[in-house]
């Protein structure tokens, strides 16, 4: 989900906000405004969640 997480992150037409308090970090990534995605990362664990739907967001190739 890493790999896939990033693909999401770093496609230009999603929005994301990281925030951080202590030790604990998040990550969501927004498309049109909906939540599509969420890493939560407290010590050295990471989680990922994201919606059913989430590979449609998905891009091939980001430049």
């Amino acid at each position: 989900m890493k790999t896939e997480f990033d693909n999401l992150r770093l496609n230009p037409f999603h929005d994301y906000e990281a925030d951080s308090n202590g030790d604990k970090q998040v990550v969501k990534i927004y498309c049109d405004g909906l939540l599509i995605a969420k890493k939560v990362k407290l010590k050295k664990s990471i989680r990922y969640f994201a919606v059913k739907n989430y590979l449609d967001f998905i891009t091939d190739e980001i430049e």
